[in-house]
């Protein structure tokens, strides 16, 4: 099994090649480009490889630029940090999608069903690859929220809220000063309408800012301990599960 590995940030390209050699040794990773153009270069250069890891934006441009200047032979595997490009992958005919920070058993699941479909012909569609071209743009973000203020309404920039957590059945963003406003979304929202660069779900419960994590500790049964700003009145501890990811993350 060859796998070719389009990636531009060093260290998701180490932890999948990584990844691969556990799952998969007798694979061989041929290379792992960083562009659009090197990935253009290699593929009419060399043989069609068993099957392609796509990171979706690279640093020359949306990977779907290689689909329209060349032909694509190989299977792909899409990777993205945005939830938004998934459809455009499946559209693409790909083999499945993974979000970033990889997950290991997302990233075996996809891998065995490349083994179920493993002969098929995968075909990319032109037309289609020329309109994401043409119609996708950086993602759009939140960039405030409509709050309650004593009886008026104000407005509360994104980048003032210093984490979001849920209470009896309620959701809460805090700013640095401490003041707390109920917000009219459920977490897993908050979670699309959030910048993933600037806040990361630690749990079931919180949603917090890069910026308000003061100090973070060890924690038993291998979870993390953070001391925040604002003090909240809970523990603030990041689940097992998104340990490993929530280090890569605050190490952008």
């Amino acid at each position: 099994m060859n796998i070719l590995i389009i990636e531009d940030e060093l260290p998701a390209s180490k932890r999948l090649s990584s990844l691969l050699v556990q799952f998969r040794p007798q694979a061989q990773i041929l290379a792992a480009l960083d562009s659009v153009k090197a990935a253009v270069q290699w593929l009419q250069q060399h043989p069609a490889p068993d099957l392609i890891f796509l990171d979706i934006h690279l640093g020359d441009g949306l990977c779907f630029e290689i689909f329209r200047q060349i032909q694509v032979r190989s299977p792909a595997i899409f990777t993205t940090a945005y939830d938004q490009y998934t459809l455009q992958a499946f559209k693409l005919n790909s083999i499945d999608y993974l979000l970033k920070p990889i997950d290991p058993e997302e990233l075996q699941a996809a891998l065995l069903k490349y083994d179920q479909l493993h002969g098929h012909t995968i075909s990319y569609d032109p037309q289609i690859i020329q309109q994401f071209i043409q119609g996708m743009q950086q993602p759009e973000y939140k960039a405030r929220f409509l709050v309650k203020m004593g009886n008026t309404l104000g407005f509360v920039p994104v980048q003032d809220m210093r984490y979001f957590y849920s209470e009896d059945g309620l959701v809460f963003g805090r700013i640095a000063e401490g003041k707390k406003y109920a917000l009219d979304y459920t977490l897993e929202s908050l979670e699309t309408l959030l910048n993933p660069r600037e806040f990361f779900r630690i749990n079931r419960k919180v949603i917090l800012q890069a910026n308000s994590v003061s100090r973070i500790h060890p924690y038993f049964n291998n979870r993390l301990k953070l001391d925040v700003l604002p003090a909240p009145d809970f523990e603030v501890v990041v689940s097992r599960e998104r340990a490993s990811a929530f280090k890569e993350w605050m190490d952008l």
